[in-house]
Protein backbone atom coordinates (compact mmCIF):
# COMPACT_ATOMS: atom_id res chain seq x y z
CA UNK A 1 0.00 0.00 0.00
CA UNK A 2 2.87 2.43 0.50
CA UNK A 3 4.10 1.41 -2.36
CA UNK A 4 0.95 2.41 -4.30
CA UNK A 5 0.69 6.05 -2.23
CA UNK A 6 4.64 6.70 -3.50
CA UNK A 7 3.99 5.87 -6.86
CA UNK A 8 0.92 8.30 -6.98
CA UNK A 9 3.01 10.97 -5.36
CA UNK A 10 5.96 10.33 -7.75
CA UNK A 11 3.18 10.72 -10.87
CA UNK A 12 1.94 13.81 -8.87
CA UNK A 13 5.26 15.67 -8.91
CA UNK A 14 5.99 14.16 -12.84
CA UNK A 15 2.47 16.12 -13.52
CA UNK A 16 3.78 19.00 -11.79
CA UNK A 17 6.85 19.24 -13.60
CA UNK A 18 5.48 18.91 -16.45
CA UNK A 19 3.18 21.46 -15.91
CA UNK A 20 5.83 23.73 -15.22
CA UNK A 21 8.01 22.63 -18.58
CA UNK A 22 4.97 23.77 -20.59
CA UNK A 23 3.98 26.81 -18.38
CA UNK A 24 7.77 28.38 -18.89
CA UNK A 25 7.76 26.78 -22.44
CA UNK A 26 4.28 29.24 -23.25
CA UNK A 27 6.35 32.23 -21.68
CA UNK A 28 9.40 31.51 -23.66
CA UNK A 29 7.23 31.29 -26.86
CA UNK A 30 5.63 34.46 -25.69
CA UNK A 31 9.12 36.29 -25.55
CA UNK A 32 10.14 34.92 -28.88
CA UNK A 33 6.79 35.75 -30.51
CA UNK A 34 6.97 39.25 -29.08
CA UNK A 35 10.74 39.55 -29.90
CA UNK A 36 9.71 37.98 -33.73
CA UNK A 37 7.19 40.70 -34.43
CA UNK A 38 7.62 43.01 -37.10
CA UNK A 39 8.47 46.38 -35.28
CA UNK A 40 11.15 43.94 -33.56
CA UNK A 41 12.70 42.61 -36.74
CA UNK A 42 12.55 46.29 -37.85
CA UNK A 43 14.50 47.77 -35.17
CA UNK A 44 16.89 44.93 -34.66
CA UNK A 45 17.81 45.15 -38.86
CA UNK A 46 18.28 48.50 -38.72
CA UNK A 47 20.53 48.46 -35.69
CA UNK A 48 22.35 46.15 -37.97
CA UNK A 49 22.28 48.50 -40.28
CA UNK A 50 23.11 51.42 -38.17
CA UNK A 51 26.06 49.94 -35.76
CA UNK A 52 28.99 47.99 -38.25
CA UNK A 53 31.27 45.23 -36.04
CA UNK A 54 33.53 47.20 -34.18
CA UNK A 55 37.40 46.63 -33.76
CA UNK A 56 37.52 48.11 -29.93
CA UNK A 57 34.48 49.45 -27.97
CA UNK A 58 35.22 52.76 -25.40
CA UNK A 59 32.61 53.47 -22.61
CA UNK A 60 33.01 57.59 -22.41
CA UNK A 61 31.84 59.32 -19.38
CA UNK A 62 28.66 60.80 -20.84
CA UNK A 63 27.13 57.18 -21.31
CA UNK A 64 27.63 57.09 -25.07
CA UNK A 65 29.32 53.94 -26.49
CA UNK A 66 31.84 54.24 -29.09
CA UNK A 67 32.96 51.48 -31.50
CA UNK A 68 35.74 51.97 -33.33
CA UNK A 69 35.06 50.80 -37.14
CA UNK A 70 37.33 50.02 -39.77
CA UNK A 71 37.44 52.42 -41.77
CA UNK A 72 36.37 50.89 -44.54
CA UNK A 73 33.24 49.39 -42.84
CA UNK A 74 31.84 52.16 -42.26
CA UNK A 75 28.32 53.67 -43.29
CA UNK A 76 29.25 55.56 -46.21
CA UNK A 77 29.92 52.28 -48.39
CA UNK A 78 26.55 51.17 -47.87
CA UNK A 79 25.92 53.98 -50.74
CA UNK A 80 25.15 52.26 -53.93
CA UNK A 81 27.00 55.13 -55.32
CA UNK A 82 30.31 54.30 -53.62
CA UNK A 83 30.14 51.11 -53.16
CA UNK A 84 33.78 51.35 -55.19
CA UNK A 85 34.80 54.49 -53.84
CA UNK A 86 38.56 55.00 -52.54
CA UNK A 87 38.89 57.05 -49.31
CA UNK A 88 40.98 60.32 -49.99
CA UNK A 89 42.64 60.44 -46.29
CA UNK A 90 43.85 64.37 -46.98
CA UNK A 91 42.71 67.19 -48.62
CA UNK A 92 43.78 67.97 -51.66
CA UNK A 93 43.82 72.16 -51.36
CA UNK A 94 46.21 74.17 -49.81
CA UNK A 95 44.73 76.91 -48.36
CA UNK A 96 44.31 77.37 -44.64
CA UNK A 97 41.76 78.28 -42.46
CA UNK A 98 42.11 81.45 -40.34
CA UNK A 99 41.81 79.45 -36.73
CA UNK A 100 40.39 82.45 -34.78
CA UNK A 101 40.31 85.70 -34.35
CA UNK A 102 38.28 86.00 -31.61
CA UNK A 103 40.84 84.25 -29.15
CA UNK A 104 43.43 86.88 -27.64
CA UNK A 105 41.39 89.79 -28.74
CA UNK A 106 38.48 88.45 -26.22
CA UNK A 107 38.10 86.27 -23.48
CA UNK A 108 37.69 83.50 -25.48
CA UNK A 109 39.47 79.62 -25.58
CA UNK A 110 39.48 77.59 -28.35
CA UNK A 111 40.39 74.46 -25.51
CA UNK A 112 37.27 72.72 -26.66
CA UNK A 113 37.46 68.80 -26.62
CA UNK A 114 35.09 66.00 -26.79
CA UNK A 115 34.15 63.35 -24.06
CA UNK A 116 34.61 60.51 -25.07
CA UNK A 117 38.35 60.75 -25.75
CA UNK A 118 39.18 61.16 -22.22
CA UNK A 119 38.31 57.83 -22.34
CA UNK A 120 40.31 55.92 -24.97
CA UNK A 121 41.34 56.32 -28.69
CA UNK A 122 40.91 54.09 -31.19
CA UNK A 123 43.25 52.32 -33.81
CA UNK A 124 44.62 53.51 -36.91
CA UNK A 125 42.59 52.62 -40.19
CA UNK A 126 39.47 53.03 -37.88
CA UNK A 127 37.17 55.75 -37.47
CA UNK A 128 34.81 56.30 -34.18
CA UNK A 129 31.24 56.31 -34.30
CA UNK A 130 28.93 56.49 -31.93
CA UNK A 131 26.51 53.53 -31.28
CA UNK A 132 22.91 53.35 -31.77
CA UNK A 133 20.52 51.51 -28.85
CA UNK A 134 17.37 50.48 -29.65
CA UNK A 135 15.75 53.33 -27.21
CA UNK A 136 16.87 55.65 -29.90
CA UNK A 137 15.14 54.38 -32.33
CA UNK A 138 12.34 53.96 -30.08
CA UNK A 139 12.33 57.85 -30.06
CA UNK A 140 11.66 58.23 -33.44
CA UNK A 141 8.80 58.75 -35.10
CA UNK A 142 9.21 56.17 -37.79
CA UNK A 143 12.63 54.23 -38.62
CA UNK A 144 13.17 55.00 -42.08
CA UNK A 145 13.30 58.76 -41.07
CA UNK A 146 15.63 58.34 -38.32
CA UNK A 147 18.10 60.47 -38.41
CA UNK A 148 16.64 63.08 -40.62
CA UNK A 149 16.13 66.87 -40.13
CA UNK A 150 12.12 66.70 -40.81
CA UNK A 151 10.87 67.89 -44.08
CA UNK A 152 11.00 72.01 -44.81
CA UNK A 153 7.08 73.34 -44.92
CA UNK A 154 6.67 76.41 -46.88
CA UNK A 155 4.82 79.29 -46.55
CA UNK A 156 4.37 80.30 -50.35
CA UNK A 157 3.49 83.88 -49.29
CA UNK A 158 6.79 84.99 -47.92
CA UNK A 159 10.47 85.19 -49.31
CA UNK A 160 13.64 86.34 -47.85
CA UNK A 161 15.70 89.07 -49.57
CA UNK A 162 17.65 85.75 -51.16
CA UNK A 163 14.94 84.74 -52.85
CA UNK A 164 13.96 82.20 -50.54
CA UNK A 165 10.57 81.62 -49.50
CA UNK A 166 10.04 81.39 -45.48
CA UNK A 167 9.40 77.99 -43.70
CA UNK A 168 6.86 77.52 -41.15
CA UNK A 169 8.90 74.75 -38.71
CA UNK A 170 11.83 76.25 -38.37
CA UNK A 171 12.53 79.53 -37.45
CA UNK A 172 16.58 80.55 -38.37
CA UNK A 173 18.65 83.47 -37.56
CA UNK A 174 22.15 84.43 -39.71
CA UNK A 175 24.50 85.96 -42.06
CA UNK A 176 24.27 85.00 -45.56
CA UNK A 177 26.20 85.55 -48.96
CA UNK A 178 24.50 85.30 -51.98
CA UNK A 179 26.64 84.25 -54.82
CA UNK A 180 27.42 81.72 -57.94
CA UNK A 181 30.75 80.06 -57.24
CA UNK A 182 31.72 80.04 -53.41
CA UNK A 183 33.75 76.85 -52.94
CA UNK A 184 34.18 76.85 -48.80
CA UNK A 185 32.91 79.04 -46.25
CA UNK A 186 34.44 78.79 -42.05
CA UNK A 187 33.59 80.63 -39.17
CA UNK A 188 34.69 80.37 -35.02
CA UNK A 189 31.45 79.22 -33.33
CA UNK A 190 30.80 80.01 -29.65
CA UNK A 191 29.85 76.55 -27.96
CA UNK A 192 26.96 77.04 -25.38
CA UNK A 193 23.96 74.53 -24.23
CA UNK A 194 20.71 76.40 -24.85
CA UNK A 195 17.37 75.04 -23.27
CA UNK A 196 15.26 72.65 -25.61
CA UNK A 197 11.67 73.04 -23.74
CA UNK A 198 9.72 70.61 -26.33
CA UNK A 199 11.05 66.68 -26.57
CA UNK A 200 10.86 66.92 -30.37
CA UNK A 201 12.43 70.35 -30.80
CA UNK A 202 16.24 70.79 -31.39
CA UNK A 203 18.44 73.86 -31.67
CA UNK A 204 21.93 74.38 -33.86
CA UNK A 205 24.67 76.74 -34.48
CA UNK A 206 25.77 75.58 -38.05
CA UNK A 207 27.45 76.70 -41.28
CA UNK A 208 25.51 76.02 -43.95
CA UNK A 209 26.49 75.64 -47.74
CA UNK A 210 23.60 75.45 -50.70
CA UNK A 211 23.12 74.72 -54.20
CA UNK A 212 19.64 75.54 -55.68
CA UNK A 213 17.65 72.68 -57.28
CA UNK A 214 14.68 74.47 -58.69
CA UNK A 215 11.87 76.43 -56.36
CA UNK A 216 12.10 75.49 -52.89
CA UNK A 217 14.58 72.91 -53.72
CA UNK A 218 18.01 72.76 -52.44
CA UNK A 219 21.37 70.71 -51.78
CA UNK A 220 23.05 71.72 -48.00
CA UNK A 221 26.10 70.28 -46.56
CA UNK A 222 25.86 71.66 -42.89
CA UNK A 223 28.28 71.45 -39.86
CA UNK A 224 28.35 73.02 -36.29
CA UNK A 225 26.97 71.97 -32.64
CA UNK A 226 23.24 71.02 -31.78
CA UNK A 227 20.70 70.26 -28.94
CA UNK A 228 18.13 67.31 -29.79
CA UNK A 229 17.24 65.23 -27.13
CA UNK A 230 15.21 63.48 -29.46
CA UNK A 231 18.12 62.02 -31.37
CA UNK A 232 20.56 61.61 -28.72
CA UNK A 233 18.82 61.21 -25.82
CA UNK A 234 19.90 63.65 -23.74
CA UNK A 235 20.58 67.59 -23.76
CA UNK A 236 24.15 67.98 -23.70
CA UNK A 237 25.88 69.88 -26.75
CA UNK A 238 27.27 67.38 -29.91
CA UNK A 239 29.25 68.64 -32.76
CA UNK A 240 27.12 67.52 -35.94
CA UNK A 241 27.16 67.49 -39.51
CA UNK A 242 23.86 66.95 -42.30
CA UNK A 243 23.83 66.94 -45.69
CA UNK A 244 19.90 66.93 -48.25
CA UNK A 245 19.78 66.98 -51.48
CA UNK A 246 16.17 67.77 -52.28
CA UNK A 247 15.62 69.92 -49.03
CA UNK A 248 15.47 67.36 -46.56
CA UNK A 249 12.93 65.88 -48.29
CA UNK A 250 14.06 61.92 -48.77
CA UNK A 251 17.83 62.22 -48.52
CA UNK A 252 20.71 63.10 -46.19
CA UNK A 253 20.61 62.72 -42.34
CA UNK A 254 22.65 63.87 -39.42
CA UNK A 255 26.66 62.17 -38.69
CA UNK A 256 26.74 58.90 -39.82
CA UNK A 257 23.34 58.01 -39.78
CA UNK A 258 22.82 56.75 -43.25
CA UNK A 259 25.28 56.55 -45.81
CA UNK A 260 26.78 59.34 -47.56
CA UNK A 261 29.16 61.37 -45.19
CA UNK A 262 32.88 59.76 -45.67
CA UNK A 263 34.64 59.94 -42.42
CA UNK A 264 37.93 59.69 -41.91
CA UNK A 265 39.35 61.08 -38.41
CA UNK A 266 40.39 58.62 -36.20
CA UNK A 267 39.77 61.05 -33.32
CA UNK A 268 36.75 63.12 -33.49
CA UNK A 269 33.38 61.12 -33.57
CA UNK A 270 30.10 62.69 -35.27
CA UNK A 271 27.66 63.35 -32.48
CA UNK A 272 30.06 63.52 -29.66
CA UNK A 273 29.73 65.27 -26.67
CA UNK A 274 31.19 69.16 -26.81
CA UNK A 275 32.49 70.99 -23.67
CA UNK A 276 33.80 73.03 -21.72
CA UNK A 277 30.53 75.13 -22.50
CA UNK A 278 30.38 78.68 -22.48
CA UNK A 279 28.94 80.83 -19.30
CA UNK A 280 26.90 84.51 -19.10
CA UNK A 281 29.61 86.49 -18.16
CA UNK A 282 32.40 84.58 -17.65
CA UNK A 283 34.65 82.27 -20.29
CA UNK A 284 33.49 81.61 -23.80
CA UNK A 285 34.99 79.07 -25.90
CA UNK A 286 34.48 78.57 -29.49
CA UNK A 287 35.28 75.93 -32.34
CA UNK A 288 36.77 76.57 -35.78
CA UNK A 289 34.72 75.18 -38.65
CA UNK A 290 35.59 75.17 -42.19
CA UNK A 291 33.97 73.55 -45.37
CA UNK A 292 36.13 73.40 -48.79
CA UNK A 293 35.86 71.88 -51.52
CA UNK A 294 38.72 70.25 -52.59
CA UNK A 295 39.51 69.69 -56.47
CA UNK A 296 37.49 66.46 -56.95
CA UNK A 297 34.30 67.53 -56.13
CA UNK A 298 34.74 66.37 -52.47
CA UNK A 299 33.61 68.67 -49.99
CA UNK A 300 35.59 68.70 -46.49
CA UNK A 301 34.87 69.02 -43.15
CA UNK A 302 37.68 70.70 -41.15
CA UNK A 303 37.82 71.60 -37.41
CA UNK A 304 40.25 73.60 -34.72
CA UNK A 305 43.98 73.58 -36.43
CA UNK A 306 43.06 72.53 -39.59
CA UNK A 307 42.08 68.68 -38.84
CA UNK A 308 40.01 67.25 -41.37
CA UNK A 309 37.18 65.49 -40.13
CA UNK A 310 36.46 63.66 -43.64
CA UNK A 311 34.18 64.53 -46.52
CA UNK A 312 31.00 64.46 -48.29
CA UNK A 313 32.04 62.47 -51.83
CA UNK A 314 30.80 64.11 -55.76
CA UNK A 315 28.72 60.86 -55.58
CA UNK A 316 26.19 62.05 -53.46
CA UNK A 317 25.55 65.99 -54.35
CA UNK A 318 24.38 67.02 -57.49
CA UNK A 319 24.68 71.27 -58.43
CA UNK A 320 27.13 71.30 -55.34
CA UNK A 321 30.06 69.27 -57.60
CA UNK A 322 30.97 72.63 -58.89
CA UNK A 323 30.40 75.14 -56.20
CA UNK A 324 27.61 76.44 -53.54
CA UNK A 325 25.38 79.56 -54.45
CA UNK A 326 24.82 80.14 -51.07
CA UNK A 327 26.69 80.16 -47.76
CA UNK A 328 24.87 81.02 -44.03
CA UNK A 329 26.18 81.26 -40.24
CA UNK A 330 23.72 81.47 -37.43
CA UNK A 331 21.55 79.33 -36.00
CA UNK A 332 17.87 76.91 -36.15
CA UNK A 333 15.59 76.11 -33.98
CA UNK A 334 13.45 73.76 -34.98
CA UNK A 335 9.79 73.01 -33.61
CA UNK A 336 6.03 72.62 -34.44
CA UNK A 337 5.33 75.89 -32.32
CA UNK A 338 7.32 78.40 -34.26
CA UNK A 339 5.43 80.93 -36.79
CA UNK A 340 1.92 79.37 -34.99
CA UNK A 341 0.03 80.92 -32.78
CA UNK A 342 0.75 81.40 -29.29
CA UNK A 343 2.39 79.80 -26.78
CA UNK A 344 5.64 79.68 -29.04
CA UNK A 345 7.83 77.24 -28.09
CA UNK A 346 10.75 78.25 -25.03
CA UNK A 347 13.83 76.17 -27.14
CA UNK A 348 16.38 78.81 -26.67
CA UNK A 349 18.80 79.62 -29.91
CA UNK A 350 22.86 79.59 -29.18
CA UNK A 351 23.56 81.21 -25.66
CA UNK A 352 19.60 81.69 -24.92
CA UNK A 353 20.18 85.49 -24.75
CA UNK A 354 19.34 88.23 -27.28
CA UNK A 355 21.96 89.01 -30.12
CA UNK A 356 22.25 92.53 -28.62
CA UNK A 357 23.89 91.27 -25.33
CA UNK A 358 27.15 90.77 -27.58
CA UNK A 359 30.35 88.86 -26.26
CA UNK A 360 29.53 86.93 -23.15
CA UNK A 361 25.94 86.79 -23.16
CA UNK A 362 25.66 86.27 -27.08
CA UNK A 363 26.21 83.26 -29.33
CA UNK A 364 28.68 84.75 -31.93
CA UNK A 365 30.53 83.67 -34.87
CA UNK A 366 33.62 85.39 -36.02
CA UNK A 367 36.49 84.85 -38.39
CA UNK A 368 33.32 84.62 -40.88
CA UNK A 369 35.07 84.06 -44.43
CA UNK A 370 34.64 82.63 -47.84
CA UNK A 371 36.42 81.25 -50.49
CA UNK A 372 35.84 81.30 -53.74
CA UNK A 373 37.49 80.76 -57.42
CA UNK A 374 40.32 83.54 -56.60
CA UNK A 375 40.96 80.44 -54.28
CA UNK A 376 41.51 83.68 -51.23
CA UNK A 377 40.04 83.25 -47.96
CA UNK A 378 37.97 86.46 -47.47
CA UNK A 379 35.28 88.29 -45.52
CA UNK A 380 31.92 88.37 -48.35
CA UNK A 381 31.69 91.04 -49.81
CA UNK A 382 28.29 91.21 -49.94
CA UNK A 383 26.32 89.74 -46.61
CA UNK A 384 23.25 90.24 -45.36
CA UNK A 385 21.67 89.29 -41.37
CA UNK A 386 17.91 87.56 -41.24
CA UNK A 387 16.22 86.50 -38.46
CA UNK A 388 12.57 84.34 -39.41
CA UNK A 389 10.95 85.63 -36.02
CA UNK A 390 12.94 88.54 -34.62
CA UNK A 391 10.90 89.34 -31.63
CA UNK A 392 11.97 85.45 -30.69
CA UNK A 393 15.71 84.91 -32.27
CA UNK A 394 17.41 88.08 -33.70
CA UNK A 395 20.79 88.85 -35.48
CA UNK A 396 23.48 91.50 -34.63
CA UNK A 397 26.29 92.15 -37.57
CA UNK A 398 28.91 94.37 -35.26
CA UNK A 399 30.79 95.82 -37.72
CA UNK A 400 33.48 98.04 -36.25
CA UNK A 401 36.01 100.34 -38.56
CA UNK A 402 39.38 98.46 -38.05
CA UNK A 403 38.08 95.17 -36.46
CA UNK A 404 37.46 92.29 -38.09
CA UNK A 405 33.17 91.93 -37.86
CA UNK A 406 31.39 89.60 -35.08
CA UNK A 407 28.05 88.16 -35.64
CA UNK A 408 25.58 87.75 -32.79
CA UNK A 409 22.68 85.98 -32.53
CA UNK A 410 20.13 83.85 -30.57
CA UNK A 411 17.24 84.37 -28.28
CA UNK A 412 14.95 82.87 -25.27
CA UNK A 413 11.94 81.53 -27.89
CA UNK A 414 8.86 82.74 -25.97
CA UNK A 415 9.40 85.67 -23.82
CA UNK A 416 6.32 88.79 -23.57
CA UNK A 417 7.14 90.17 -27.19
CA UNK A 418 7.07 86.31 -28.57
CA UNK A 419 3.93 84.63 -26.69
Amino acid sequence: MKGVIYQSAMGKHKVSMLLLCVFFSFLEFKVEARKSSPLEREIEAKLKLLNKPAVKTIKSEDGDIIDCVDIYKQPAFDHPALKNHKIQRMPSFLHESEISSTVGVFNASSDVFQTWQKSGSCPEETIPIRRIRKEDLLRAGSLDRFGRKPPEIFDNSTSTMSGIVEVTNRSDAYLVAVGYNFIGGQANINVWNPRVEKPEDFTTAQLWLKAANGDNNFESIEAGWIVNPKLYGDHRTRLFVHWTRDTYRETGCFDLLCSGFVHTNKNIVLGGTMGPISSPGGQQYELNFAIYSDYHGKWWLKVNNNIPVGYWPAEIVRNLQHSASLVQWGGQVFSYEVKTDPPHTGTEMGSGGAAGGRFGHACYMSAVRIIDYSLKLKYPPIVGAHASEPDCYNTLNDVQYGKDPVFYFGGAGRNPHCP
